[in-house]
């Protein structure tokens, strides 16, 4: 079983480099391997349960063919500015012109043509204007939106573009460990992710590994066996925020996602908006370790009366602790316990007079929770001192900007952590320093988001066939 090209993991990162290798006449053999399993195959039960039942041997929300891709809001941030740290290594121009070249290719597979932000100037300006009132900064950054249900047909219409054109996907397949030799990439030790019985080595001495956030932790642990330079980066600790559409009517309306950031006192720690759902549905992802953290969908055709956005606390740790991904994973084990393994909801005005929320304080309010199964609890109890100020004290700002947002029945959800804080050192061929191993995409810490991952798939492919 020898190839010339192995890719692990089809997350966005994945796939487009593949993708743009087959859509440039490579004809070499490359096998993609996916822990998961066909998108047309991955289904959430809690559709009809109402509530999560914690699926084996992995959750489809999160692994499969397009990774989280497929069952998140949809939505291609078309803007350097957001999505990480890619830009850094690549350049600012060099990642403008790869975002409008991979958006094409968005299109040219089936996504909506209408972008998101572009119009009302003068509302846009009033928007600028109040953040800046409220010591926060607006990044300007155009949207389009695919909806989580378009998303699926996309990325199917790609996967069986994929096998149509030779790349050969191996789905339900977990690789268990990297074969190295004189600092170079041999191969893979790979095991069927449902049985778990019978290992198999596969060669290839041109691997690519973009597992994504549900990955990080594994590929942290590589990078420490096989002595990988890599470092330790920022972890982001936050809520989901949950409030009535007409809270955030006139942002949704002219930005649809208002990206926002904040260094609110007293510790000064970047804050941060991310992944806003008008009319969307708070959601469930359960990683490895049956650790249920919080997310976001927004549908194309069908909505709820609430919008859900996170807040995100950044946090870096040097010495003598320099495990972000553990500190992470503490924390949301802390809030699920509270929450007896469920994704814990409580009441801004509750955390204000220092009390959990009841559930019969939820049903006396404007807002229905979007997340059924949610408990109503005490999220100070879980989340650090530090970083629960930290969104406290952004929320209050953020009401200055959007009135009624720190609305006493505005809900918090958590915990949501972005499992993306390990930062792989890489040359400009995205090459780690095992000749023949490259790192892509969230797992690889340069990026956060389907464009970005996307963008870095495609210049990896251009790396690729120019070598």
């Amino acid at each position: 079983m020898n190839y010339d090209l192995i890719i692990v993991g089809a997350g966005p990162s994945g796939i487009f480099t593949a993708l743009e290798l087959v859509k440039n006449g490579y004809d070499k053999k490359i096998l993609l391997i996916e822990k998961g399993t066909r998108i047309e195959k991955r289904y959430c039960p809690k559709e009809k349960t109402k509530k999560c039942v914690s699926c084996k041997p992995y959750c489809h929300i999160t692994t499969g063919f397009s990774g989280a891709g497929a069952f998140s809001d949809g939505k291609l941030s078309l803007s350097p500015e957001v999505g990480g740290e890619l830009p850094d290594l690549i350049g600012y121009d060099k990642a403008k012109e790869f975002i409008n070249y991979t958006d094409d290719i968005y299109l040219e597979f089936g996504a909506d043509e209408k972008i998101e932000g572009l119009e009302n100037t003068e509302a846009i300006k009033d928007i600028r204007r109040k953040s800046i009132e409220a010591d926060l900064k607006l990044v300007d950054c155009p949207i389009r939106h695919l909806g989580t249900e378009k998303a699926q047909d996309i990325y199917y219409k790609i996967q069986e573009y994929l096998i149509e054109n030779g790349v050969e996907i191996l789905f339900d397949t977990l690789v268990e460990d990297l074969v190295i030799e004189d600092n170079a990439i041999k191969g893979l030790i790979i095991i069927d992710s449902k049985k778990k019985n019978e290992k198999k080595e596969i060669f290839s001495e041109n691997v690519v590994i973009s597992t994504g956030r549900k990955g990080a932790d594994w590929l942290k642990h590589m990078c420490t066996s096989h002595n990988i330079n890599h470092s330790s980066g920022t972890v982001d600790i936050g809520v989901r925020v949950e409030v009535r559409n007409e809270v955030m009517e006139k942002v949704n309306n002219v930005l649809y996602e208002s990206k926002l950031i904040g260094y609110p006192a007293p510790f000064r720690d970047k804050v941060r908006t991310f992944c806003q759902n008008p009319g969307g549905f708070v959601s469930q992802e359960n990683y490895d370790d049956n650790l249920a953290v919080v997310n976001g969908h927004s549908y194309k055709d069908k909505k709820s009366d609430n919008t859900n956005l996170a807040i995100l606390s950044s946090h870096n740790f040097i010495e003598p602790f320099n495990q972000p991904i553990e500190y992470g994973k503490k924390v949301s084990e802390l809030v699920n316990m509270l929450g007896d393994g469920n994704i814990l909801v409580q009441r801004y005005g509750d955390i204000l007079d220092g009390k959990r929320t009841w559930e019969k304080e939820l049903n006396r309010s404007n807002l229905t929770p979007t997340l059924p199964d949610a408990v109503a609890g005490d999220l100070t109890s879980a989340i650090p001192y530090r970083p629960m100020m930290n969104i406290l004290n952004f929320i209050e700002s953020l009401d200055i900007v959007v009135p009624g947002f720190a609305s006493r029945e505005t809900l918090l959800y958590g915990p949501e952590v972005k499992f993306y804080s390990n930062k792989i050192k890489l040359d400009d061929n995205f090459m780690t320093n095992i000749r023949g191993l490259y790192a892509l995409g969230d797992s690889s810490g340069w990026t956060r988001g389907l464009m970005m991952a996307s963008v870095m798939g495609v210049i990896m492919a251009r790396n690729i066939k120019k070598g």
